[in-house]
């Protein structure tokens, strides 16, 4: 598990892009946008929180990892 732990910056740019996205939710009304706004909007917040991405680790699964030089 420790290779899917992301580093400080990437946990604040996810915490900043789930926040913008929540706002927008906000603003437009919880009961008006669609259900799957949601979806990427709570794994931001859920890699914000817990340092390991949901979206990285399913790209890496579909694409494979970088070979390191």
């Amino acid at each position: 598990m420790k290779k899917y732990m992301t580093s400080n910056s990437m946990r604040f740019f996810f915490f900043f892009a789930a926040s913008v996205i929540w706002t927008g939710l906000w603003l437009t009304g919880f009961s008006v946008v669609h259900w799957l706004l949601y979806v990427p909007a709570t794994m931001l917040a859920f890699a914000a929180i817990t340092g390991i991405c949901p979206g990285l680790i399913f790209s890496q699964l579909l694409f494979g990892e970088k070979p390191k030089s």
